[in-house]
């Protein structure tokens, strides 16, 4: 029901400054929270641009009026938070109607094993389709560990990669995956969605975009009506 989505939160942002990696929960007060989501939002409130979505997974009908691109960092807590609690709900209210499609980017900042993890799955996108590559995605995220300790711990490393990959695939494709990763055969996909963080200047993750507009909101009902707006144009 609307008035359950009303307050829910589709942009708490895991944040890059100065090279810093920091925690905008860290016990800091709802008030310092809002003014740090918003200080983030504003350093990509000019972030406009047009997207090649050629070669991107995505979900929904690729001729939907609008699109939706994610960026996000498979060890960035608060996109694992978006991708379990507000995204089945973006699903079924704008993807599953025809309204979107939503394509997903990117942006792995927080340490080494990000751009790991981002290079293992976009391989797994190019190699095993769509589909496999968003399980994949889910059960990465599904297995992400929980607690400000791991950030700076390289967690994702081969084995733990493929051992998720072995989940929602067989060995066979596993295979065929873990050699296109070793011989970085899709590093160029990779570093298309990294031009795309650069030249936006995105500050956070996860970060929105809609038709190429920097979302600044944060609740969901702001995203819906944003998203809406973008359909009449």
């Amino acid at each position: 029901m609307a008035t359950k989505k009303k307050g829910k939160q589709v942009k708490k942002t895991h944040t890059k400054k100065r090279g810093a990696r920091i925690w905008i929960f860290a016990a800091i007060g709802v008030f310092a929270v809002a003014l740090i989501v918003l200080l983030v939002v504003g350093n990509v409130q000019n972030g406009q641009t047009t997207f090649d979505y050629t070669g991107q997974p995505y979900l929904g009908d690729k001729h939907a009026p609008v699109k939706i691109v994610e960026f996000g960092d498979y060890k960035c807590p608060y996109c694992k938070n978006f991708n379990e609690t507000a995204f089945p709900d973006m699903q079924k209210d704008l993807v599953d109607t025809g309204k979107a499609t939503f394509y997903f980017m990117n942006d792995p900042f927080i340490y080494t094993d990000s751009s790991r993890a981002a290079l293992f799955a976009e391989t797994v996108y190019h190699k095993l389709g769509n589909k496999v590559f968003w399980q994949f995605h889910d059960e990465l995220y599904a297995r992400q560990p929980d607690g400000a300790k791991y950030e700076q711990m390289d967690v994702y490393k081969p084995a733990f990669l493929e051992k998720t990959l072995k989940t929602v695939t067989n060995e066979t494709n596993v295979n065929k995956v873990v050699k296109a990763f070793n011989a970085g055969t899709y590093k160029k996909g990779l570093k298309t969605d990294q031009s795309y963080v650069k030249k936006l200047g995105i500050q956070g993750t996860p970060a929105f975009y809609v038709n190429g507009k920097a979302f600044k909101g944060t609740t969901y009902d702001e995203l819906i009506d944003m998203v809406n707006k973008a359909a009449k144009k």
